[in-house]
């Protein structure tokens, strides 16, 4: 597992980092990108009848997030990355709010707030 080493992330762990930052910032415009294709009409479901462009394009990019996080898998165990990619669920909700104006209810922050303290909870134990 990749540890920071002293006054700062050592290559890989800059790699690591990096790749989580584009891993999800793929998911969260993959689905961005299917939220908006599946409400197109069936004359713009060009795509074998079914979808439309956004949705092609947000499963070629949920691909494109699942390599990378392959990838990240290489210097991270399972169980540790998987409680990383935890931050996906609240980026998505905070795009879908900024982007597509979909409202956050009081127990939607709950669980944004839970979620941010899991992810903190497993980060600090990374470090004993």
């Amino acid at each position: 597992m990749i540890l920071p080493k002293e006054g700062g992330l050592s290559t890989e762990a800059f790699k690591v980092v990096a790749g989580f930052f584009l891993m999800i910032s793929c998911t969260v415009g993959a689905n961005l990108l299917m939220k908006q294709g599946a409400s197109v009409s069936a004359a713009e479901r060009i795509i074998f009848g079914i979808m439309g462009w956004r949705t092609f394009f947000g499963l070629c990019t949920f691909a494109l997030a699942a390599l990378i996080y392959s990838w990240i898998l290489r210097w991270m165990p399972l169980n540790v990355a998987q409680s990383f990619t935890a931050i996906q669920f609240v980026a998505v909700i905070l795009a879908s709010s900024l982007v597509l104006g979909e409202p956050v209810s009081v127990g939607r922050w709950v669980g944004i707030a839970l979620i941010g303290i899991g992810i903190a909870l497993v980060g600090f134990d990374l470090q004993k």
